[in-house]
């Protein structure tokens, strides 16, 4: 009897029960080399390996840690299919209670019949009273999603009733010796330093995350960042930390708000929340010492970047994670600042609206046959059952169309809108990657390891790829061009045996994210090219400028109090547009530059990230023949007033800020001119009455001759503000 009266639950629950999300992301950040892994480790496992490699892309830790109480001394750790199936339990358990206490349950507990379907048609008919209008999805063949409950013929009623029973009786073995469980839960992973791989993280980032920002406290946030080999990047711990925040954060389009209670000071913070937390805590003399490199490092960044303030916690904890220093004075330590941050985590955590939204049960089956193996029970008809779903209707990498099909036909969503929630909800928790943008109507990636390894052998060539040495060399190429052939992406391709459907779908995928960008050649019939900026080397020397006549530099960009940074990620954007616009294989491209030949105009534009500004500059060949220089730069002059690329670029730049940065969405992008005296940039808005390449700094208030008004053709009203 209480096996039906839970059936019964499981049906009222599966049509109109939800729970509140128990599980967050919790993501360890940070520049390279400065101890994120080691930190992971100490807070997930409570002890520290001895050396490990770095960080290639991501890592999963496959780790959950519980928030209600945090397992230090036994490691335990949670299997997130079972955190699913407790959630399944509280609600069908709630319903049931309510059915116990109901004056109808003795006349619905009559009305079950037969052991195989243990209800019948017109009580399934009578608790399925809600109706849901059809929410398309925006260019997606129209496939109505209902209730397939009420039919013409009992044949698709009795389909979907089994359906049911098979997923009623592959959790209820699960129940039967487990409370309800109320515990929320962080989800650990662990992103890679190197600048190579910035642009494979906007695939899994999320403003619904908790983020954890660490940095070297024996470095000052000036110095340049040092590799494990001891060498210096052409970039300093500045640089990176807004690397990582404005990525992080820029993607926040609401800017929501959440209230914190921490250490009993209640304060308001703007979302995705970040820690900031220290490593290297062994080069630290004494507590004072730390708090203050610590405090120093904190206002400098704040100073840095004051408009993500409200967004980072500093918690003052200095980790010591040297792998020879295992005295019981450095183990307490470390659990000491393991507990401290679970305790943190676990304030915000509690306070996270995203943690707070009902969540249907129906999303959590779903989840389960999208990703999570599906472990034999004693019901060998029920785990085949759910097994030859995933055989069947399950893909690593899945159209939109797929996902509603087999969203429609297991019953497990009403709407196109429930569908979209639902995958963006699995995309938050990053058990699946759901890419809109991608393809035609969108891709859904179900295997994020899988996809993981794909982005690493891309992107580290050379420890992946085998070959003879015309195709090494040919690799070898790419790490200085960041050009590669359609024939070696096949060849990095080839190992996961991918049919040329799924192929495309990666590519597509990684086109969407600007992983990757296909270069039109000028002859059709030649081989395809994809610029693909993540294997751009940094310490690689750009091109010689020499044997070139060069303009004055126009810098395109935002007020440092609107936008302070720009991203790599959105550069390399800017550069994928650029190619598409100026689409030939007669590009050049560096680490943060390019050299562009519009072949139509017989010059070249060079474009240039300059922390929060693009540079432009022109160039055309020296001739030893004057009349022919004039003439070549009378044409050039022509083009820049005719065909002006650089409103084009601006353009770009300000379609990209507003699709990829929503939080400066409407941000007035403007250009500017580097003061000859103070070397500030100088925003365009005002001339001198005397002489039309004169313009007065305002920081410095010099006047001073500026011919990036007369080379590039700016010297009209629409650029005086």
């Amino acid at each position: 009897l209480k096996e039906k009266q839970y059936f019964n639950a499981f049906m009222q629950a599966m049509e109109v029960g939800s729970c509140k999300n128990k599980v967050v992301q919790a993501i360890f950040i940070g520049p390279e080399c400065v101890g994120k892994s080691s930190i992971m480790r100490v807070f997930t496992q409570q002890k520290f390996l001895k050396f490990s490699n770095p960080t290639q892309v991501m890592d999963i830790s496959d780790k959950m840690v519980r928030a209600k109480v945090y397992q230090i001394k036994d490691c335990t750790t949670h299997n997130l299919d079972q955190i699913w199936s407790n959630n399944i339990h509280e609600v069908v358990q709630g319903c049931y209670e309510s059915q116990i206490d109901s004056q109808n349950t003795s006349k619905l507990t009559h009305e079950l019949t037969g052991k195989n379907l243990l209800i019948d048609d017109q009580y399934l008919i009578a608790s399925v009273k809600s109706t849901t209008e059809n929410q398309q999805i925006k260019g997606v063949a129209s496939i109505s999603f209902h209730t397939p409950i009420i039919s013409s013929t009992n044949k698709v009623d009795n389909l979907y009733l089994q359906q049911r029973r098979n997923f009623f009786q592959y959790y209820y073995p699960l129940w039967r010796n487990n409370a309800v469980d109320d515990s929320q839960y962080a989800k650990i992973f662990d992103f890679g330093g190197n600048p190579i791989y910035y642009l494979t993280h906007q695939v899994f980032l999320s403003s619904n995350s908790i983020y954890i920002l660490v940095f070297n406290v024996n470095q000052h946030i000036h110095d340049r960042v040092v590799t494990r080999d001891g060498h210096f990047r052409n970039y300093t711990y500045s640089q990176s930390m807004q690397e990582w925040l404005t990525s992080i954060i820029s993607g926040n389009a609401d800017q929501g708000k959440m209230i914190a209670t921490i250490n009993n000071d209640v304060v308001q913070y703007s979302l995705p929340i970040v820690i900031l937390v220290a490593s290297h805590g062994d080069y630290i003399k004494n507590k004072k010492e730390g708090i203050d490199r610590f405090i120093e490092f904190e206002q400098g960044l704040r100073s840095t970047m004051p408009q993500y303030t409200s967004n980072i916690y500093s918690s003052r904890l200095i980790f010591n994670c040297n792998p020879k220093d295992n005295s019981d004075t450095t183990l307490t330590e470390r659990i000491q600042c393991s507990l401290r941050l679970h305790e943190i985590m676990k304030s915000f955590m509690q306070s996270l609206p995203f943690m707070r939204n009902p969540i249907p049960i129906r999303w959590y089956i779903m989840a389960t046959i999208l990703h999570m193996p599906i472990e034999n029970n004693n019901n060998e008809q029920v785990s085949s059952f759910i097994n030859r779903i995933r055989a069947t209707r399950v893909h690593r990498i899945m159209t939109i169309q797929e996902i509603q099909s087999l969203a429609q036909d297991l019953g497990l969503c009403k709407s196109d809108e429930e569908l979209i929630a639902m995958l963006s909800y699995l995309h938050d928790l990053g058990e699946i990657i759901f890419c809109s943008k991608a393809d035609k109507y969108g891709i859904i990636v179900t295997d994020i390891k899988w996809l993981l390894h794909i982005f690493r052998t891309t992107i580290n060539l050379r420890n992946y790829i085998a070959g003879d040495l015309e195709t090494q060399s040919l690799y070898a190429l790419a790490h200085i061009t960041g050009k590669i052939s359609e024939e070696c992406i096949d060849h990095i391709l080839a190992p996961y045996c991918l049919n040329k459907e799924t192929e495309r779908s990666i590519i597509n995928l990684m086109e969407a994210y600007d992983i990757l960008c296909s270069i039109k050649n000028d002859n059709d019939q030649d081989e395809r090219q994809y610029f693909v900026p993540c294997l751009l080397l940094p310490d690689v020397e750009t091109f010689d400028l020499s044997k070139y006549h060069v303009s004055e530099t126009l810098y395109i960009g935002y007020k440092y109090g609107d936008i302070p940074y720009i991203p790599d990620r959105i550069f390399y954007c800017l550069l994928s547009t650029c190619l598409k616009e100026w689409n030939n294989t007669k590009v050049e491209l560096y680490y943060q530059w390019a050299k562009f030949y519009l072949t139509s105009h017989r010059h070249y534009i060079i474009i240039k990230k300059e922390k929060s500004h693009i540079a432009l500059q022109y160039c055309y060949q020296k001739l030893d023949n004057p009349e022919a220089t004039n003439a070549i730069k009378s044409a050039i002059q022509i083009s820049i007033h005719e065909y002006r690329p650089h409103d084009l670029v601006k353009e770009k730049l300000s379609l990209i800020i507003n699709d990829r940065m929503p939080r400066f969405k409407g941000s007035t992008i403007r250009y500017f001119v580097r003061c000859h005296d103070c070397g500030e940039l100088v925003l365009i808005r005002s001339f001198t009455e005397s002489k039309e390449n004169v313009i007065q700094c305002q920081c410095c208030y010099k006047i001073f001759e500026c011919l990036s008004i007369s080379d590039w053709d700016l010297d009209t009203e629409e650029y005086r503000e």
